[in-house]
């Protein structure tokens, strides 16, 4: 049976403690670059969250080169400018922190004389500094709520250990999706600040999904028990991991279809901000709750003195070869040797007839002593 056939059977015998190193190795490597990008390149952020002026200029043959000749001798040259949509309907926008009346002014006509179109065609808006800090005051503000919210479900529902995992997976996904943004120099919006909450939350329940069959299955370890708590989460693992993969395929189309064509033919640019961030987040979400949040919950856990005490009496059992359990190897007697007990068979009353079956077998004759 192949691989894929076996995942989708949950007869998979995947050992996630050798999967868990590389990883972790691959998330050490993104969470190193990400910061670096965060701290090195920084954080594009857009004009709703610095305040400025942004204008909108229809044209269809206006590039950003030209565009940028036309801001030099205005000392906006390092403006943001990028083009939007195409043919009729394709705009050149331009973004700029000024707030002064006269050059907004003076950079609308730049615009329109390079445009050759008119003033009154330009679409101009402007949004003040105060603005700008409310709106990356509520962002902050919804990120904590949010994660106070992980933090008491995940305490009340399972334990509180399996919240901090939890935390920490959300924070790796947070983390990764904005080193992307700042590796790439993306600007950052409120479309793209909604997007992080939605993996967020997506990441979250992936995490459950996992943290809920282990809890199922951990529930069940008793003293007798052959597997330890490292064990069992591997056997949760792997019957939660062909979920885990559909669930993320059956997410990410309509994404990856959002960006291609809200992108691509639309031109939308609030489609490609949104579209593309839930794309990273949702991708690293699903690899966190296996890799991230899974063993770390069983390194914290195997700390605890029942687990430890479990654990050295498998080692004991398991004998000087050493080695260890499969997660798919486990079974009923391996997590609670009580739920596979066999059925005791009564014996007949004495004189009564023989129990009939579908193949009965005649009784053994007795041997006959030595008469004295």
């Amino acid at each position: 049976m192949s691989v894929l056939s076996r995942m989708a059977s949950f007869d998979d015998d995947i050992d996630f403690r050798k999967v868990w190193r590389v990883g972790l190795a691959i998330s050490a490597v993104l969470v190193a670059i990400s910061a670096w990008a965060i701290v090195g390149r920084g954080v594009v952020l857009g004009i709703d969250f610095e305040g400025g002026t942004s204008w909108d200029v229809p044209t269809e043959t206006l590039s950003v080169g030209d565009t940028r000749d036309a801001l030099r001798s205005l000392d906006e040259a390092g403006a943001k400018v990028q083009t939007i949509g195409r043919g009729s309907s394709r705009i050149v926008r331009v973004q700029s922190a000024t707030d002064d009346v006269e050059k907004q002014g003076a950079i609308s006509d730049a615009l329109a004389e390079a445009a050759n179109v008119e003033v009154t065609d330009i679409s101009v808006s402007t949004v003040g500094p105060s603005w700008g800090d409310q709106v990356t005051d509520k962002a902050q503000r919804a990120l904590i709520f949010f994660f106070i919210a992980i933090a008491l479900y995940m305490a009340i529902r399972l334990e509180w250990k399996m919240a901090v995992g939890a935390l920490v997976s959300v924070v790796h996904d947070l983390l990764i999706s904005v080193g992307f943004y700042a590796a790439l120099q993306i600007e950052v919006t409120p479309a793209t600040v909604i997007a992080f909450l939605t993996i967020l939350g997506y990441s979250l329940y992936d995490t459950i999904v996992v943290f809920d069959r282990m809890h199922e299955n951990t529930a069940r370890l008793s003293a007798g028990s052959k597997a330890t708590y490292t064990d069992t989460v591997s056997l949760s693992l792997n019957q939660v991991l062909m979920r885990s993969i559909n669930t993320t395929i059956t997410s990410l189309l309509p994404v990856i279809a959002l960006l291609i064509v809200g992108s691509s033919f639309l031109g939308a640019a609030a489609l490609r901000e949104f579209a593309l961030a839930l794309l990273v987040g949702m991708t690293s979400g699903a690899f966190s709750s296996i890799m991230i949040a899974a063993p770390l919950v069983a390194w914290i856990k195997e700390r605890e003195p029942r687990y430890r005490e479990l654990r050295q009496r498998v080692a004991m059992l398991q004998g000087p070869a050493g080695g260890s359990l499969r997660g798919a190897a486990l079974g009923p007697a391996d997590l609670d040797p009580e739920a596979s007990t066999p059925a005791v068979t009564k014996r007949p009353a004495p004189g009564a007839p023989p129990a009939l079956s579908g193949r009965s077998i005649p009784p053994r004759p007795r041997k006959k002593g030595k008469k004295r």
